[in-house]
């Protein structure tokens, strides 16, 4: 992706890595640096995979975005992107980064030929929900179960 100076993105790039973190630290309260070490190293070894996109501001990283690409899942025939993290600064909220880091990732994949956007989170986000729900987002027919692993089933 190259730099969008209208929308203030660009592609995300391995030196993000540090502003990356602090901005998911200080909206999520936790580091998560292996993280975003293992997408932003799959990024770079397998672009056409990932769809990485930073908002920059006077050189500084305001955002980030940050989806996979994939095909099959479930069966699917389509090919779609998953978006994995999506972050902006919290001194930097409610200006419309985040929206254009979606509408970066969408020309992304509008020249991918990808059609669909897929995400999840949980439902107690209220905010980001409301985010998600502003940008076009909606409820799928799709449910996703999970299982802890700790303990066999016993049936």
């Amino acid at each position: 992706m190259a730099e969008d100076a209208k929308t203030g993105t660009r592609a995300l790039r391995p030196d993000d890595l540090d502003a990356v973190i602090d901005i998911d630290r200080r909206i999520t309260g936790r580091a998560r640096r292996g993280f975003f070490e293992k997408r932003l190293e799959a990024a770079r070894g397998g672009a056409e995979n990932f769809i990485v996109v930073a908002a920059e501001d006077a050189g500084r990283l305001t955002g980030y975005a940050i989806a996979r690409v994939q095909a099959g899942e479930f069966g699917d025939a389509d090919t779609v992107a998953i978006l994995d993290s999506i972050g902006v600064d919290p001194d930097c909220q409610r200006a419309g980064l985040g929206q254009a880091l979606l509408d970066a990732v969408t020309r992304t994949m509008k020249r991918l030929g990808i059609s669909e956007l897929r995400t999840e989170t949980a439902w107690t986000d209220h905010a980001l929900i409301r985010f998600f729900a502003a940008n076009g987002f909606a409820m799928t027919p799709r449910v996703v179960l999970e299982r802890a692993t700790a303990r066999p089933v016993e049936g």
